[in-house]
């Protein structure tokens, strides 16, 4: 059975990261030394799950998880500086510090490292995520020991939830924009104003002008969707903030 440390501290660990090309040792009680942070680990980078669910999940929710007290928001996995800071890129990852824990020596200590090696993996992490006060465990949320790669407890929601059950979470928008288009400008500016962070689609490169009518029922940008509701154009989004 997968250890829970619930109420114990973090394992004392150095680990190496770089920084503007240099090697930079970070050690644990710089990550979590007064301080409430949340922490979630996964088997390994660029992987599917990894990449498509669990870090964007928390990537979106860091603001509202810095509104309910949490300071900083830790992804770990056994994987290399190099491939932290790549991945950290792929993943436009600005609200997530990626720790890079190459030889495993955090997992070993959490009980947590586990062998992978019929996907060729090595030692690996288990799938978790944990709540840190002031370098102790508050709480867990270990994925249950099944085949494959369960993902059923340790994302963003979850510990959203245990942590606030009441926490509002933000608008889902997606902008439907072209290169050089000043309506569209005018619709970024607007949902700059108010705070609301947008995933934009652009005409001619993420989709053509068919697909974008398939979606939205015109072939004009900009084309903004709220919580997945088709607002329109900038004038549509200038009446839709008026009237809240």
């Amino acid at each position: 059975m997968l250890p829970n440390h619930r109420g114990q501290r973090v394992p004392n660990v150095t680990f190496h990261t770089r920084k503007d090309n240099q090697w930079v040792d970070v050690t644990t009680d710089e990550l979590f030394a007064n301080k409430t942070v949340v922490v979630f680990s996964l088997p390994g980078a660029y992987t599917p799950t990894c990449s498509s669910t669990h870090l964007p999940g928390y990537n979106e929710l860091a603001p509202v998880f810095k509104q309910n007290g949490v300071d900083d928001i830790i992804c770990i996995s056994v994987n290399d500086a190099f491939v932290m800071n790549e991945w950290a890129k792929d993943q436009e990852a600005e609200n997530i510090t990626l720790i890079p824990d190459g030889n495993g020596e955090f997992t070993e200590g959490m009980g947590l490292l586990v062998d992978k090696s019929d996907l060729g993996f090595g030692k690996r992490s288990w799938r978790y995520s944990m709540l840190v006060r002031d370098g102790v465990i508050n709480q867990m949320f270990i994925e249950p020991e099944e085949p494959g790669d369960p993902f059923k407890v340790s994302d963003a929601e979850t510990m959203l939830r245990y942590i606030n059950p009441q926490a509002v979470k933000p608008e889902v928008v997606s902008l439907f924009a072209k290169v050089g288009c000043p309506f569209c400008a005018r619709a970024k500016a607007m949902l700059k104003e108010h705070g609301i962070s947008y995933e934009e689609i652009t005409l001619g490169k993420d989709i053509t002008t068919r697909s974008l009518k398939a979606v939205t029922g015109a072939t004009t940008v900009p084309q903004v969707f709220i919580d997945g509701k088709l607002i329109g154009g900038s004038e549509a989004l200038e009446s839709y903030f008026a009237a809240k």
